[in-house]
């Protein structure tokens, strides 16, 4: 008897993309697609209700990433306008005290 354990086929996400979109795409049936891709086709199936369910949350993603680039900006103003202050306050104290550095 043969024990050997059979290694699972890993898809890439790209690949399940594609797949995913082709089925969305209604151009063939899901079986027609998971033949041509030599993959089952309730795996397919699976992939695409994963993707429809997850959706929503890419335009959550792209919302929420423009309010951090908004608020790091911000940040960024706010150190700038310290550094400025900081930078005047020290060489008027550099000056008043007659210390050359």
């Amino acid at each position: 008897m043969d024990h050997t354990k059979r290694m699972r086929k890993k898809y890439t996400s790209e690949f399940k993309a594609k797949a995913v979109i082709e089925v969305l795409r209604e151009a063939k049936t899901l079986n027609e697609i998971a033949s041509e891709k030599e993959i089952h086709p309730n795996l397919l199936a699976r992939w695409k209700q994963e993707a429809l369910s997850k959706l929503p949350t890419v335009f959550e993603i792209k919302r929420k990433e423009n309010e951090e680039k908004k608020q790091q900006a911000e940040l960024i103003q706010e150190l700038y306008m310290q550094i400025g202050e900081l930078t005047t306050k020290y060489n008027w104290v550099k000056k008043k005290s007659g210390i050359r550095i």
